[in-house]
């Protein structure tokens, strides 16, 4: 137990990059105590001054809910925010432990309500990730809660061990080298971003079931892959695992409708299953979901921006999360097995300074996962030619 956990926290803290002397937020939930631990000796390892744990309760969440002011829900105090702003100037580094210890927590709870409460994310977040200021790093924490929603067939223990060893492998912490593993990996995926930019399309469109949706690029766009620099030039990885190449579209040219591949559980526990989206002009005017929908419409009621999108990520079938076959319920995992598209702010440093106005804004971001080997994806060029993108989840670029 205590070597994966060492080998999992020594991860986080590379994929971040912790520098000697920064002070290392944590943030994870009520349950994670083992991995946030290890994580902070990890980071005292590499240098850190100071290492700041911060655990979101769920179950306050859902008292909250239950017998809370339904008008005071969206209120969150100033200081939750300003606390980000102060560390992200002073250049911290921050490791965020993605987990799952209260699954389905929220169901029988009014739904227009639950998604009223934002928190554990706080709208000061998105400035401080699109100014490149802090050096970050996103890795799951298993928890036996998840474990038995992944694997219900299993008992917990059973089922606890399979998802560490499904993490492990995904997380290439079996290789033997996980850094060097993911700088291979790396390599791979920052070429398939140049491919792409270079094409530089007019408009992505994807086709499968249940989905016909035209995405408009904008002008200067550029893909990436989730290999980050600071500002500053720092590097960083910002998700682990990751198996995606990713771009900020026009937020005024989506058109046709969406279905997710697989569910999306929300950052409070909350899974939003069959999920299904209708856009026009670029906003998404209709919402509607097999489970949970109006929690996430309410989640998108936080600004105009939350209903267009501020992000299209393509993902090849040449990864270790797809193959395996596994839904995660978790946004982190799961995302880098299909390709998706986030509501919600986009990317201002994917495009060129004269096109930074158009990016979209929001105080939120939701990613939904919407590929499959199923799902072909073309790129349109500006005279209108249509250029096969992925074909049976691999590249044809």
């Amino acid at each position: 137990m205590a070597d994966r956990l060492e080998r999992l926290a020594d991860l986080a803290v590379h994929g971040a990059n912790v520098q000697p002397g920064q002070v290392l937020m944590v943030t994870g939930e009520i349950g994670n105590e083992d991995v946030a631990r290890a994580v902070a000796a990890a980071g005292y390892r590499r240098g850190a001054k100071f290492v700041d744990v911060d655990y979101f309760d769920p179950y306050v969440k859902r008292a909250r809910i239950e017998n809370a002011d339904p008008g005071s829900l969206d209120f969150v105090p100033r200081w939750y925010g300003t606390r980000m702003v102060d560390h992200a100037e002073d250049e911290g580094a921050r490791v965020t432990l993605a987990t799952l210890t209260a699954p389905n927590l929220m169901d029988d709870l009014d739904k227009t309500l639950v998604g009223r409460d934002m928190l554990p994310r706080v709208k000061e977040l998105t400035k401080i990730v699109g100014d490149r200021s802090t050096n970050w790093c996103i890795v799951p924490a298993p928890h036996r809660a998840w474990a038995t929603i992944v694997y219900p067939d299993l008992d917990e223990d059973a089922a606890y061990e399979r998802l560490w060893d499904e993490l492990e492998h995904v997380l290439r912490l079996d290789d033997g080298d996980a850094a060097n593993a993911w700088d291979e990996r790396m390599a791979v995926l920052r070429d398939a971003a140049e491919r792409l930019t270079a094409r530089s399309f007019d408009a992505i469109e994807l086709r499968g079931p249940g989905t016909e949706l035209s995405i408009g690029m904008l002008p200067t766009h550029r893909w990436w892959a989730a290999d980050f620099t600071r500002a500053d030039g720092l590097r960083h990885l910002p998700n682990l695992p990751t198996e995606e190449v990713f771009t900020t579209p026009d937020p005024l040219r989506t058109n046709g409708h969406v279905t997710s591949t697989k569910p999306l559980a929300l950052r409070d526990g909350t899974i939003v299953r069959g999920l299904r989206v209708r856009f026009e002009n670029g906003v998404a005017v209709e919402i509607d979901a097999a489970e949970n929908g109006d929690t996430l419409k309410s989640l998108l009621d936080i600004d105009e921006g939350a209903r267009r999108l501020g992000e299209l990520a393509l993902v090849d079938r040449q990864g270790r999360i797809g193959p395996l076959g596994t839904v995660f319920y978790n946004t982190l995992l799961d995302e880098n097995a299909a390709s998706h598209i986030a509501l919600g702010a986009g990317f201002k440093f994917l495009v060129d300074e004269e096109v930074v106005p158009r990016v979209n804004e929001s105080g939120q971001h939701i990613d939904f996962m919407i590929g499959s080997n199923e799902v072909e994806v073309d790129g349109i060029t500006a005279d209108g030619e249509r250029i096969p993108v992925l074909r049976g989840g691999d590249w044809q670029i």
